[in-house]
């Protein structure tokens, strides 16, 4: 829900469930969990077209933001498995929606280039890591701004930062 909300900008439970194949009821109650926790929040719906808005339809849209768990050290081990799961199946989303987007690109259009990436190494102190980690959000905050000031032809980016270290020689090779 969450994802069809952020590509495709507010909803209602009764359409997410249409698109999502899922109940209304579920839609609804999975809406109020995720803006219980800030995910989601109700908006008046006037982003949608004049035409699907109604006046007494309640409208939730995701809301932007830098989305972050406690680190690892501090995660039950049910946490732990919770957010495994939850990082593999929005890595693959993620990826495979990259991948596909990037795939169906028409060249005629101008953000058919939009799909910059890198991959690269660098060194590193867990501390250095840390600071690294917070100048590339503070990046992200700096290009934030709300919607009403949004120009006409800017788009929705979704973004993804991973680092990790390398595999040391005994990780890297366990016999």
């Amino acid at each position: 829900m969450l994802e069809h909300l952020t590509l495709h900008g507010p909803a209602t439970s009764a359409s997410l469930a249409r698109a999502l194949g899922l109940n209304t009821g579920s839609t609804s109650y999975h809406l109020r969990e995720l803006a219980r926790y800030g995910f989601v929040e109700e908006t008046d719906g006037q982003s949608a077209a004049p035409s699907q808005a109604r006046p007494r339809e309640r409208w939730w849209r995701a809301v932007p933001g830098d989305r972050r768990f406690p680190p690892r050290s501090r995660q039950s081990p049910e946490m732990r498995q919770v957010m495994d799961e939850l990082n593999h199946y929005a890595y693959a989303a993620d990826l495979e929606l990259f991948e596909r987007l990037q795939r169906e690109a028409d060249d005629g259009d101008p953000w058919a280039d939009a799909f910059p990436y890198s991959r690269g190494t660098i060194r590193l102190t867990l501390p250095e890591l840390r600071e690294f980690f917070e100048e590339y959000i503070a990046l992200l905050n700096r290009y934030k701004r709300p919607e009403s000031e949004t120009p006409p032809d800017a788009r929705t980016l979704l973004t993804r930062f991973l680092a990790f270290p390398a595999p040391t020689a005994r990780e890297a090779d366990p016999s």
